[in-house]
């Protein structure tokens, strides 16, 4: 499988134009412990551009795909009109919206990094999509190492929320629907990324 450059990559999407009013926006999607917010960190620093976590957003376990109103509300909207978002992120051990406030720019690029973050509904908005993909058993052994919990209650918690995001991919087709796929489980040298696929680009950015 091919390795390729960060930079490269960053280049190729700042090249396109922006769909999200002035922003071009950049979607890091796939599923649980595949690698999405290393990759997504690694292209930001190519970019020079903010992150926003949908996991920040979401209120509790059971908010896995609702929580796109408060998104929208919250970041899109403000972006698309060339202002500042600003949001709380979400505290699990406080089950609430305490965190600080964080403002996202309206800048040249914004990465969306998360399960769903590549959805229909922001697709027509969407500069470029990422699906980032690993084998079942290495984001499952993730998820529990990344949490730190082992305990029964969690592993039926992530049983169901592996199950939903299973159904909500297959049918929002996202893969396929992706302008590239990552390999989140292949090791590449600094400043380098493994390609699996691309889905409807051209070469510039490989």
């Amino acid at each position: 499988m091919p390795e390729r450059s960060f930079d490269d990559l960053a280049a190729y999407v700042l090249g396109q134009p922006p769909r999200l009013g002035d922003v071009r926006l950049i979607a890091v999607d796939g599923p649980s412990g595949a690698g999405k917010s290393q990759f997504a960190a690694r292209l930001a620093a190519a970019l020079g551009a903010q992150i926003v976590h949908t996991d920040d957003l979401l209120n509790g376990w059971d908010d896995q795909f609702t929580f796109w109103t408060r998104l929208e509300g919250k970041v899109l909207a403000p972006l698309r009109k060339g202002e500042n978002a600003t949001y709380q992120r979400y505290d699990w051990g406080e089950a609430d919206f305490a965190g600080p406030p964080i403002t996202v720019r309206a800048a040249s690029a914004v990465l969306l990094e998360g399960v769903s973050a590549a959805r229909s509904v922001i697709r027509p908005e969407l500069t470029f999509a990422v699906f980032v993909d690993a084998p079942p058993t290495v984001r499952w052994d993730r998820a529990i190492s990344r949490d730190g919990d082992d305990s029964l209650a969690y592993r039926k918690y992530l049983e169901r929320w592996r199950a939903a995001e299973d159904r909500h991919f297959a049918v929002e087709e996202t893969a396929a629907r992706a302008d590239l796929i990552v390999d989140g489980s292949a090791t590449a040298p600094d400043g380098r990324y493994v390609s699996l696929a691309r889905t409807g680009c051209d070469d510039d950015y490989r």
